[in-house]
């Protein structure tokens, strides 16, 4: 670490972390450590990419090739940001899952805000198809770069850059447009509970919905779509998802006496 390095620089170096979901050119793995390099970010995260880094992504890291040596790889995107504070899905297009959509600089304001709390991740999909939609319901807002809508295709490495520039740049102390955690969410007094504490929580809380047969037997995507946005945004802590946790056991319980369900699992 530099030594005339700021508070906020280290922030962004130890904490934001760019995941790169399912990669599938050796050869942008390394042009984007190169860019997360020039912008003083380290935390590189793989998952599954569909071919490991290779000559070509040594060539293209262009002395960065540290960062890839240190990436860790993971085989899906909750393994990869179980431990973070904040998820946000980089994204070229509206779909149909309806996450707030944040311009790049705003983005970066909420990271570096949520870096003070846990590890934060910006998660760029693949280069043809992007993040699934399965992906962008783990994240808690969408980031979009306003391109050119003519010609919108934008290089992974270049995206990488931009989301890079706008993270260092907050990280000096540049003007950025408000988008602190009270900017369409909000957060406990103890911060943020893990993606992973979250993750276990929606899924007893579809477990419970199916116990007393919220659904009437309609489809329940929907209706968890706009839970979990819901939730997301209440920036929910440890303790916080642990007393819902415990509503929703004796939920379970009591559907379980009504002859309705199983037991609940131990939270």
């Amino acid at each position: 670490m530099p030594s005339n390095e700021s508070p906020r620089e280290s922030l962004a170096r130890d904490r934001v972390r760019i995941v790169l979901v399912g990669t599938q050119h050796p050869g942008n793995i390394g042009a984007s450590a190169r860019a997360m390099k020039t912008m003083g970010l380290s935390r590189l995260v793989l998952v599954a990419p569909e071919k490991a880094p290779d000559r070509d992504t040594v060539a293209m890291a262009a002395g960065a090739d540290d960062l890839v040596e240190n990436a860790p790889v993971f085989d899906s995107l909750a393994d990869a940001v179980a431990d973070c504070a904040l998820v946000l899905g980089c994204t070229a297009r509206s779909r149909r899952v309806q996450l707030e959509q944040l311009e790049p600089d705003e983005g970066a304001a909420r990271a570096l805000a949520f870096a003070e709390q846990g590890p934060v991740a910006l998660v760029f999909g693949r280069e043809r198809t992007g993040l699934t939609n399965d992906e962008l319901q783990l994240c808690h807002a969408s980031i979009h770069i306003p391109s050119d809508p003519s010609f919108s295709s934008l290089n992974l490495a270049a995206a990488v850059q931009v989301l890079s520039y706008e993270v260092r740049r907050t990280a000096l102390g540049g003007e950025a447009r408000a988008a602190a955690p009270a900017s369409g969410m909000v957060t406990s007094e103890e911060g943020p509970a893990p993606h992973a504490e979250l993750e276990g929580f929606f899924a007893q809380l579809a477990d419970a919905l199916d116990a007393i047969d919220f659904h009437k037997g309609r489809t329940p995507d929907s209706a968890m779509r706009k839970l979990r946005r819901l939730y997301l945004r209440a920036g929910l802590g440890s303790a916080e998802v642990r007393l819902l946790r415990g509503v929703l056991a004796d939920t379970q319980r009591m559907a379980m006496l009504a002859g309705r369900a199983n037991p609940p699992p131990e939270t």
